[in-house]
């Protein structure tokens, strides 16, 4: 189908009643570190809950396949965590990707698994992929400075892969640390793997002895991500007696998107943990809110979405590194939160940014462009909740909630449009 028609939960046989239990998808973020891990360990994990999310899927098939060519799609997490593994496994591989994922830089982390040792060639553009990885003869190098303002993916590809180097590894964070909450994920799954890591952030050197992983069950959380479009369907619900219950959350998360339950309280939701998961009822929302996305950027276009509906004004700061994902996702908040009467301003060049509403408002219902985010489908999703609104190419919602689109039809009329 080429698009959705989301109608409110009004015209539903209990009309403006939210009522709803969500099967959470698992945590692809959690599911493609235990994948890496598992592979170093020669695949003697028992990994439990994986994600069905096309990006973990993916990595699954390549981190199974003897093809020389492996092709991560629009995976931006598989292509920089196999490209490490591959480099440090000593395997043969030309990393490739859709033309998006080929505009997407990766020459940090190229640079560093260089010093290391591994032998890679760019077969386009240097920097970027394209690009062969020829092998690996370990250098004596044990330190190496990389930027932490980039991407955490480089930083965590290389801590995954430091205990399998023969002098293990300590990586001087350079510069602001993006993501923080994604580096330490990392960290602790390497911890319950049996690796020696010591982390200074105050000094911003992380290190990793030469301590190969011991096997382990595992079994992977729901994913907080998924988790936000549930709140903003919460906050953006009429009724307010909503209850909304997702299943297979933990009150203490290795996820830094678990951050939506402070931010979501602004935007009028409460959240209750119980033995199954959380809990998300209605509360007085805020008139303001400003928050930092440096820790949980996935979670700014769902936020900036449903504090454009709820007339919340909102400042978002830390979101440079929305640029460089799937699309300029800031460029495309700023070209469709108008079809919704709202508009992104930067009010300091690439730093501070604010959602406000427009005073002349866009015919209906809107008509959303998704250019080939699954974020963007999914954030703008809930603003059924209060008009009828057509998401285009809602198939994009595979990369990492493939069951959305049935569970948004818990709580609102989904119809496919042609």
């Amino acid at each position: 189908m080429n698009a959705v028609r989301l109608l409110p939960p009004a015209t539903l046989t209990q009309p403006g009643i939210v009522q709803a239990t969500i099967p959470l998808a698992s945590s692809k973020s959690e599911s493609n570190r235990a994948l890496i891990i598992d592979a170093l360990t020669g695949f003697q994990c028992q990994l439990q809950n994986l994600s069905t999310a096309r990006d973990t899927q993916t990595m699954i098939r390549l981190l199974k396949a003897d093809d020389e060519i492996a092709d991560v799609l629009d995976a931006g997490t598989t292509m920089r965590f196999l490209t490490a593994y591959f480099a440090v496994t000593g395997k043969h591989k030309t990393m490739t990707g859709t033309p998006r994922m080929c505009e997407r830089p990766i020459g940090i982390l190229v640079d560093a698994l260089r010093t290391l040792g591994a032998d890679i060639t760019y077969l386009n553009k240097d920097g970027y992929p394209p690009m062969k990885i020829n092998g690996f003869n370990p250098s004596s190098a044990n330190r190496i400075s990389i930027r932490g303002d980039v991407s955490s993916q480089y930083i965590s590809a290389l801590l995954m892969i430091a205990p399998m180097l023969p002098n293990g590894l300590t990586l001087e964070l350079t510069g602001s640390v993006g993501s923080r909450p994604y580096i330490e994920m990392t960290l602790e799954q390497m911890i319950y793997f049996g690796a020696d890591v010591q982390a200074d952030w105050e000094a911003k050197t992380i290190t990793v002895a030469p301590k190969p992983y011991v096997p382990k069950p595992y079994t992977i959380e729901s994913d907080w991500s998924g988790a936000s479009y549930w709140y903003s369907v919460a906050a953006l619900a009429k009724d307010e007696t909503a209850e909304i219950n997702l299943l297979g959350l933990k009150a203490k998360s290795l996820q830094g998107d678990s951050a939506i339950v402070d931010i979501m309280r602004a935007l009028g939701v409460d959240s209750t943990f119980t033995d199954t998961g959380v809990r998300l009822t209605k509360r007085p929302a805020d008139a303001s809110l400003a928050w930092d996305f440096t820790d949980c950027p996935d979670l700014a276009q769902t936020v900036a979405v449903c504090a454009a509906v709820k007339d919340v004004t909102l400042t978002l700061t830390g979101i440079e590194s929305l640029k460089i994902k799937e699309t300029d996702r800031v460029a495309a908040l700023q070209a469709e939160l108008q079809n919704i009467g709202a508009e992104l301003v930067e009010l300091e060049p690439n730093h501070r940014y604010e959602v406000h509403q427009l005073s002349d408002k866009p015919k209906k219902p809107a008509t959303i462009a998704t250019y080939d985010d699954h974020r963007m489908a999914m954030a703008f999703a809930p603003v059924a909740m209060q008009e009828e609104i057509i998401i285009e190419e809602p198939g994009v919602v595979a990369k990492s909630y493939p069951s959305f689109w049935e569970d948004m039809a818990r709580v609102a009329t989904v119809e496919a449009v042609k």
